[in-house]
Protein backbone atom coordinates (compact mmCIF):
# COMPACT_ATOMS: atom_id res chain seq x y z
CA UNK A 1 0.00 0.00 0.00
CA UNK A 2 2.98 2.19 0.65
CA UNK A 3 4.38 1.90 -3.09
CA UNK A 4 0.65 2.69 -4.51
CA UNK A 5 1.13 6.02 -2.11
CA UNK A 6 4.59 6.90 -3.59
CA UNK A 7 3.43 6.77 -7.02
CA UNK A 8 -0.01 8.47 -6.50
CA UNK A 9 2.30 11.31 -4.56
CA UNK A 10 4.69 11.25 -7.75
CA UNK A 11 2.26 11.72 -10.36
CA UNK A 12 0.59 14.30 -8.31
CA UNK A 13 3.24 16.11 -8.12
CA UNK A 14 4.66 15.78 -11.36
CA UNK A 15 1.56 16.99 -12.99
CA UNK A 16 1.32 20.16 -10.90
CA UNK A 17 4.89 20.59 -12.03
CA UNK A 18 3.87 20.16 -15.75
CA UNK A 19 1.15 22.77 -14.87
CA UNK A 20 2.98 25.10 -12.85
CA UNK A 21 5.54 25.15 -15.93
CA UNK A 22 2.89 25.69 -18.70
CA UNK A 23 1.90 22.45 -19.96
CA UNK A 24 -1.35 22.73 -19.53
CA UNK A 25 -2.42 23.28 -23.01
CA UNK A 26 -1.33 19.52 -24.57
CA UNK A 27 -2.61 18.16 -21.62
CA UNK A 28 -0.60 15.87 -18.41
CA UNK A 29 2.22 13.63 -20.06
CA UNK A 30 1.70 10.98 -17.18
CA UNK A 31 5.00 9.26 -17.72
CA UNK A 32 7.07 12.28 -17.63
CA UNK A 33 4.69 12.89 -14.46
CA UNK A 34 5.52 9.85 -12.87
CA UNK A 35 9.10 10.30 -13.62
CA UNK A 36 9.25 13.58 -12.71
CA UNK A 37 7.76 13.14 -9.31
CA UNK A 38 9.75 10.41 -8.02
CA UNK A 39 13.00 12.04 -9.45
CA UNK A 40 11.54 15.29 -8.27
CA UNK A 41 10.40 13.74 -4.96
CA UNK A 42 13.48 11.89 -3.81
CA UNK A 43 16.04 14.81 -4.57
CA UNK A 44 14.08 17.87 -4.10
CA UNK A 45 11.76 16.91 -1.09
CA UNK A 46 14.57 14.45 0.86
CA UNK A 47 17.63 17.60 0.36
CA UNK A 48 14.88 20.35 1.55
CA UNK A 49 13.85 17.95 4.56
CA UNK A 50 17.38 17.53 5.16
CA UNK A 51 18.51 20.62 5.76
CA UNK A 52 15.61 22.04 7.33
CA UNK A 53 16.23 19.50 10.16
CA UNK A 54 13.24 17.68 9.67
CA UNK A 55 14.36 14.50 9.11
CA UNK A 56 12.52 11.86 6.75
CA UNK A 57 8.87 13.06 8.30
CA UNK A 58 6.43 13.87 6.01
CA UNK A 59 6.45 17.71 6.82
CA UNK A 60 5.93 20.79 4.26
CA UNK A 61 9.05 21.41 3.83
CA UNK A 62 9.56 18.23 1.81
CA UNK A 63 6.07 19.03 0.05
CA UNK A 64 7.60 21.56 -1.53
CA UNK A 65 10.84 20.54 -2.27
CA UNK A 66 9.07 17.54 -3.82
CA UNK A 67 6.96 19.49 -6.02
CA UNK A 68 10.28 22.35 -6.96
CA UNK A 69 12.45 19.15 -7.67
CA UNK A 70 9.85 18.07 -9.73
CA UNK A 71 9.44 21.14 -11.24
CA UNK A 72 13.50 21.38 -12.17
CA UNK A 73 13.52 17.84 -13.53
CA UNK A 74 10.43 19.05 -16.02
CA UNK A 75 12.38 21.86 -17.41
CA UNK A 76 15.21 19.63 -17.65
CA UNK A 77 13.44 17.02 -19.70
CA UNK A 78 11.91 19.84 -21.73
CA UNK A 79 15.23 21.31 -22.39
CA UNK A 80 16.64 18.05 -23.62
CA UNK A 81 13.68 16.80 -25.47
CA UNK A 82 14.08 20.64 -27.65
CA UNK A 83 17.94 20.13 -27.98
CA UNK A 84 17.21 16.41 -29.24
CA UNK A 85 14.82 17.83 -31.94
CA UNK A 86 17.26 20.63 -32.85
CA UNK A 87 20.12 18.87 -33.39
CA UNK A 88 18.32 16.14 -35.69
CA UNK A 89 16.95 19.06 -37.56
CA UNK A 90 20.30 20.79 -38.11
CA UNK A 91 21.73 17.93 -39.64
CA UNK A 92 19.03 17.72 -42.46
Amino acid sequence: MLILGIILFGMLVGAAAQLIVGRSAKGVDWGLALGAGLVGSFLGGLTVSLFSGDGVALRPSGIIGSLAGAIIVTLVWQWWRRRGVASVSDER
